[in-house]
């Protein structure tokens, strides 16, 4: 897909779609920096392109997040094991800590694609929003393509001796996933109880 390929796969990879970063920015500085024959400011330019679309993909959720997230969250919120308490926590957490927190979970796998919902669900400002957004995927897509164009052909191979090491990854991810989960189950339980007892 060449050059535009990184904006829109990246737009695809900030709306929480499968699509990994991790792979996409390392194969755009291989493929279009290294094997090109061009030089280390290319490898900033691959960044730059990551990073909007990182902002792209980021600000369609935020918006479809921001229209109609909340009204759904408080409806069916806590099959998603969301309670209420957890929302007024994110209002106030955005309030005072939204920015520091879009630019860290931009480079946290795994949360950079969803953190744009809950900026959404709490009203952030767009404006902040999308500079943060913008600031924090920067470092983390430059990374990724500098990683591609140091390791070019490698790559792969250095992918072949990681994978023994996927299964550990993903069984230690699981239980603490199962654990999170368990907690959360808890919680909305108890808060389905409270707000029934103060029903009746």
């Amino acid at each position: 897909m060449g050059w535009p390929g990184i904006v829109v796969l990246m737009s695809i990879e900030s709306t929480a779609l499968p699509l990994p970063s991790e792979v996409i920015m390392p194969l755009a500085g291989w493929r279009l920096v290294l094997d090109e024959g061009l030089g280390i400011p290319f490898v900033l330019l691959v960044g730059f392109w990551g990073a909007v679309g990182s902002l792209i993909g980021s600000l369609s959720e935020y918006y479809v997040s921001r229209a109609g997230g909340r009204p759904l969250v408080v409806k069916y919120g806590k099959y998603l094991l969301i309670t209420r308490k957890d929302l007024e926590r994110a209002d106030r957490w955005f309030e005072t800590r939204g920015e520091v927190t879009i630019f860290i979970a931009r480079m946290i796998p795994g949360v950079r694609g969803f953190i744009s919902i809950t900026a959404g669900i709490a009203r952030m400002n767009v404006i902040r929003f999308s500079i943060f957004t913008f600031l924090g995927a920067l470092p983390w897509t430059t990374g990724l393509a500098w990683g591609g164009y140091l390791l070019g052909e490698n790559y792969e191979s250095i992918r072949e001796v990681s994978r023994p090491f996927d299964i550990p990854i993903i069984l230690t991810v699981s239980i603490l996933i199962g654990w999170f989960l368990w907690r959360r189950v808890k919680e909305v339980r108890a808060e389905s109880a409270a707000s029934g007892s103060g029903a009746d």
